[in-house]
């Protein structure tokens, strides 16, 4: 059996990003007009930004079990340029990544627990039936 572990993250993400479109999830207004964090020069100029950064949260919570927004915050942040400082880490924005959680659990996708976000059954199949498609 595959499962969300044997195969490209990359091309899962992209997957699952496609079955999250037909989900429907609200989409924020700022998704697009703003940058994703501090250390990020520009806004995202993908276009299915939001529904590609909900699948890698999707996939974040599976592979990390049970997940929070400050987590998240660092694993979307990176380097930030401070001119001729050095560079250091910087958090990634917490409301893009705080309102997908919010839409997938509305969609049932994640749960919320008291000290993060789990994910549920269906979220589960839908990751393992995107990775049996994946790999072929």
């Amino acid at each position: 059996m595959v499962t969300v572990y044997d195969v490209d993250p990359n091309k899962l993400i992209e997957k699952v990003a496609e079955k999250l479109k037909g989900e429907k999830l609200a989409k924020p207004a700022f998704v697009g007009l703003v940058k994703s964090g501090a250390h990020v020069k520009r806004p995202p100029e993908q276009e299915d930004f939001w529904y590609v950064r909900c699948a890698s949260i999707l996939r974040q919570v599976y592979v990390r079990s049970k997940t929070g927004t400050g987590s998240l915050r660092k694993h979307y942040g990176g380097r930030k340029e401070r001119g001729v400082k050095p560079e250091k880490h910087a958090p990634a924005g917490g409301s893009t990544i705080r309102k997908a959680m919010q839409e997938l659990e509305k969609a049932g996708l994640l749960a919320k627990e008291k000290t993060g976000r789990i994910l549920t059954a269906k979220g589960r199949k839908l990751l393992d039936k995107a990775a049996k498609e994946v790999s072929g």
